[in-house]
């Protein structure tokens, strides 16, 4: 589990089928082999690392879902060590799974802060509501407006300067994951939609207190 607030920009390496190497520093501090690692907002297991950087396997599944499977070396990404129970959670409980991808379909200027809209999937947009939230690249934003197609997210400038998102241009693809409180909601509202409901399991025999 993540909190969408990004550590430190990393520089791939290395990126080849099933192997991502990452150079870094910060987010080694406590990390030793088996431990995850967020990158670019998808949670990776460390197979090894040093000094200087780590290395994750990256699956097909991995890559059908994400944007790993376009970086190259050089590239920088965002990182994350995963949260610990006793740390703050200064965004929101991000899980490091990749719900689908994204396109940057707009820059505009606000204030000191930058308004960035997003393109998505419908199945990505039905989770997404205005002021709620949502993981792009890792990074945990708070939509500012959503449509049927896209929603849009003002960033303020430290977060540009501190994360790839200073990077970003129109056209490029970007890691979505919403927020999974939305997800146990929705769930839930076709349970009780369908009446699946604490009564109808006490009902059926499944002893519910």
């Amino acid at each position: 589990m993540f909190t969408g607030i990004v550590e430190e920009v990393g520089k791939v390496i290395l990126s080849q089928p099933g192997r991502l190497v990452v150079g870094a520093s910060r987010v080694l501090d406590g990390i030793s082999p088996g431990a995850s690692m967020a990158v670019n907002g998808v949670c990776l297991t460390v197979s090894s690392l040093n000094a200087s950087s780590f290395s994750a396997d990256v699956m097909q599944e991995t890559v059908k879902r994400s944007n790993l499977g376009r970086l190259h070396g050089g590239d920088r990404v965002n990182l994350e060590r995963p949260l610990a129970l006793n740390g703050w959670v200064g965004g929101h409980l991000v899980q490091g799974h990749v719900d689908a991808t994204g396109r940057l379909a707009g820059i505009s200027p606000e204030g000191e802060a930058m308004l960035m809209r997003f393109e998505a999937p419908s199945d990505v947009l039905y989770y997404v509501v205005e002021k709620g939230f949502i993981a792009v690249d890792g990074i945990s934003l708070t939509v500012a407006d959503c449509d049927e197609r896209s929603f849009r997210v003002s960033v303020v400038d430290f977060t540009r300067r501190n994360t790839i998102l200073s990077e970003r241009r129109v056209g490029d693809v970007v890691n979505l994951e919403v927020d999974i409180i939305a997800k146990y909601v929705a769930q839930f509202s076709r349970a009780k939609s369908s009446g699946l409901d604490v009564d109808f399991l006490r009902e059926q025999g499944f002893g519910v207190n």
